[in-house]
């Protein structure tokens, strides 16, 4: 049987947004290999708690809503948009089942976000760079990334065993990102040009903890790179 990934709906009440986003992330997991299996925002959490228990992984996607700020202390921005409780309450019963049974963890940009407040970090509300990482899907190659040598993801994305630190091409669609790190957790990758956080992952050599700022399942039929992440996740699932 191929490794279940929970996978919760992007959002609560755009049901278009939700809808044309979920297939992205559903799809890189079975290229990868895995099992894709959707988590609903809209049923009570003993029934959630249920569909978790049988899954071995979680995938937490991208959204359109912002974390409340009040989740870390902070005083909303005026460009902070609204925040999506359910899908917040939803990604925190995710993790912590991932995090009280080992269960491997993969977030992607706001997944990101939420994984980083969840163990008590923080978020630069609303990023002021010449970088546009906010360009979106209408431009496949956002700006690059420059991921930190030995880490797991310059393992999972180098393109070979002796390639140092390398440097990935992304796209890009967020207009926060993660700023004070939470616990057991270390900043991985940056946009060279303006030194956004762009990776996190976990301290733990034996708990696969990654989160990436871009959105890799947009390019898995083009980028090795963007494949390899999601194969790296269904592996840790599957051991």
């Amino acid at each position: 049987m191929p490794p279940r990934i929970a996978i919760p709906v992007p959002h609560s009440e755009d049901a278009e947004y939700a809808e044309r986003a979920f297939p992205q992330y559903a799809h890189a997991i079975e290229v990868a290999g895995g099992e894709p299996v959707r988590i609903p925002l809209d049923e009570a959490p003993l029934k959630i708690g249920k569909l978790i228990e049988g899954c071995d992984a979680i995938l937490l996607p991208g959204s359109k809503a912002d974390v409340d700020p009040a989740k870390y202390q902070a005083r909303s921005s005026p460009k902070t948009a609204p925040a999506d409780p359910r899908r917040d309450a939803v990604d925190e019963l995710l993790l912590q089942d991932a995090y009280s049974r080992h269960k491997p963890v993969l977030g992607i940009c706001y997944g990101l976000q939420i994984l980083n407040v969840y163990r008590h970090g923080t978020l630069l509300q609303h990023i002021e760079s010449p970088v546009n990482h906010e360009a979106g899907r209408n431009v496949p190659i956002a700006h690059t990334v420059e991921v930190d040598a030995g880490t797991r993801l310059s393992r999972i994305v180098a393109r070979n065993a002796s390639e140092g630190a390398p440097s990935v091409a992304v796209n890009s669609s967020h207009h926060q990102s993660a700023e004070k790190i939470g616990d057991e957790l270390r900043v991985v990758a940056r946009c060279p040009q303006d030194g956004i956080i762009e990776a996190i992952e976990g301290t733990s050599p034996d708990h696969f903890v990654l989160a990436v700022q871009w959105h890799p399942e947009r390019s898995v039929e083009e980028d090795e790179g963007s494949r390899a992440i999601f194969r790296a996740l269904v592996e840790a699932a599957r051991h």
